[in-house]
This record gives C-alpha cells, sequence and structure tokens, in this order.
C-alpha cells in the first residue's frame, strides 16, 4: 500500500510564493496519474492542478491558471504544486492525489479518479 505526505505548506503574505511538496512511501509498482486538491473553510474539496503519468500533461483549475504549476519526478515518487501569486482565496488545505490503479474512467478534475490520498498540508494567504 502506499502512503501519499505532504509538505511546504504555511503562512504567506498575499503575492507571494509557497512550494508543496508530495512523496509516496511504500510499496508499489507505478504510481499513475497524480493531482492536488484543496478544501477552503465551510467549502467542498475543489480540483487544483492534475499531471498524467503518460507524457507528463498538466491540467489546471481556471481559478490558479498562470499562477500554479504542477511537476512531478518519477524516481522520487513525487509530485509538486509552485503557487506563485497568492491570493487570500487561495487560503485552503491542500491534498495529493494520486492513482495506485489506473482508470481512466472520470476526468482529472474529479477526486473520483484516484485511490490514494495524502493528509493535507495548510496553506494560509493573509498579511
Amino acid at each position: 500500500q502506499v502512503q501519499l505526505v505532504e509538505s511546504g505548506g504555511g503562512l504567506v503574505q498575499p503575492g507571494g510564493s509557497l512550494r508543496l511538496s508530495c512523496a509516496a512511501s511504500g510499496r508499489t509498482f507505478r504510481i499513475y496519474d497524480m493531482g492536488w486538491f484543496r478544501q477552503a473553510p465551510g467549502k467542498e474539496r475543489e480540483f487544483v492542478a492534475a499531471i498524467s503519468w503518460t507524457d507528463s500533461s498538466t491540467y489546471y483549475a481556471n481559478s490558479v491558471k498562470g499562477r500554479f504549476t504542477i511537476a512531478r519526478d518519477d524516481a522520487k515518487r513525487s509530485v509538486y504544486l509552485q503557487m506563485n501569486s497568492l491570493k487570500p482565496e487561495d487560503t485552503a488545505d491542500y491534498y495529493c492525489a494520486a492513482q495506485q490503479y489506473y482508470s481512466n474512467s472520470y476526468s482529472y478534475m474529479r477526486d473520483e479518479r484516484y485511490d490514494t490520498w495524502g493528509q493535507g498540508t495548510q496553506v494560509t494567504v493573509s498579511s
């Protein structure tokens, strides 16, 4: 079984940057698609970004496009989220998601696509 551990969250001023990391540990042959979701207080979890395992194609929510960048390092079984020009509305718990078992039944933006989740890391954007 694979576990995902996020790191890199914290408090940052508006306009600042943070880089989130997510590392997979445990025995598995391969990690397939990976993504980031977030959940703000009192709101539902929402898609942020995803990256495919085949050709590293990337997908972004409109709200973060042009500000956030997702990347993966398969040798380290890790995925990263570089967040620039942060806004107060980016404040949320950020969750890493991954596929241990590949499926194309759902779009990259749906949390049903992913079968493994991290515990989350908190990001607060405030002056």
